[in-house]
């Protein structure tokens, strides 16, 4: 049974991809992440030797502590990040629970090098409509909460990317970008081994809408206008992107848990018949 400092792998999946999701602390040894390399959605590695010295930077923020199996590791971690004011719980059974549950787990093979700070850095085309868009989205909410984004002019993505490291990505002839029928936003789905129902429903509306094929999904057409509407409200693309965030966290909770709800009008009353 849990413990009160304790999150289940049921109330961590449903965290997972929201605003509302904790920052994940992975502190597996070197032997355990060998064996099994993947990570939580959004998770960071640490080490539990030196976390009196990393502590402080989770002060004030909710954390989630994942190690093997939920014990010694992820409990000293959590008191640790608890006495330096973070909000913080171990996963209850740690990883092998979450692994053994089809929760949802990331490819780090298909990470970008980290910058200093630990960030990935990305980098594409400026005006964004839909995959540019929707695949910040995707990594910040699911792969690197911390990633940096870079909106340059088309001629100049490949020089940024070389001078700045950065990876670029919905760009021709580059390897984060269509291939055939897919579009970005599935082929960053397909490489980092993220497959989900909800997910895979939200992608069709995305190739949909970024494709110019409407008729894959009902709602393409609804986020194709939302995200034209999105771009002639703000000159800064990041601006866009931060306003956009909120689009794409709405249309995954639709496709994650309200598909089957529907809205009518005038309302019937309690009881009425067909």
């Amino acid at each position: 049974m849990p413990g009160p400092e304790s999150i289940t792998v049921a109330q961590l999946a449903r965290l997972v991809g929201t605003p509302e999701a904790p920052e994940i602390v992975d502190v597996r040894i070197d032997e355990d992440h060998a064996a099994d390399p993947r990570m939580l959605p959004g998770a960071r590695r640490r080490s539990h030797r030196d976390v009196a010295q990393w502590a402080e930077t989770c002060r004030g923020r909710p954390v989630a502590v994942v190690c093997q199996r939920g014990l010694k590791l992820s409990q000293g971690v959590a008191a640790w990040l608890r006495h330096a004011g973070a909000r913080a719980e171990t996963l209850d059974g740690g990883f092998e629970a979450w692994a053994q549950a089809g929760g949802l787990l990331v490819r780090p093979d298909a990470l970008p090098r980290p910058d200093a700070e630990g960030r990935t850095l990305w980098v594409t085309r400026a005006r964004p409509k839909i995959d540019r868009i929707a695949c910040p989205w995707l990594i910040r909410r699911f792969v690197d909460p911390r990633a940096v984004f870079l909106f340059v002019a088309a001629a100049e993505v490949a020089a940024v990317a070389d001078r700045f490291g950065a990876t670029p990505f919905d760009i021709p002839d580059t390897f984060w970008s269509h291939r055939g029928e897919a579009c970005t936003f599935d082929v960053m789905l397909a490489e980092f081994g993220l497959a989900s129902e909800a997910l895979d429903r939200l992608a069709l509306i995305v190739r949909g809408a970024d494709t110019d094929r409407l008729a894959l999904a009902p709602q393409s057409a609804g986020l194709l206008a939302a995200s034209l509407g999105l771009s002639r409200m703000y000159r800064d693309d990041l601006a866009q992107l931060d306003a956009s965030m909120g689009l794409y966290d709405a249309f995954y909770r639709w496709a994650r848990d309200a598909t089957g709800e529907t809205h009518d009008w005038p309302v019937r009353p309690a009881g009425a018949g067909a």
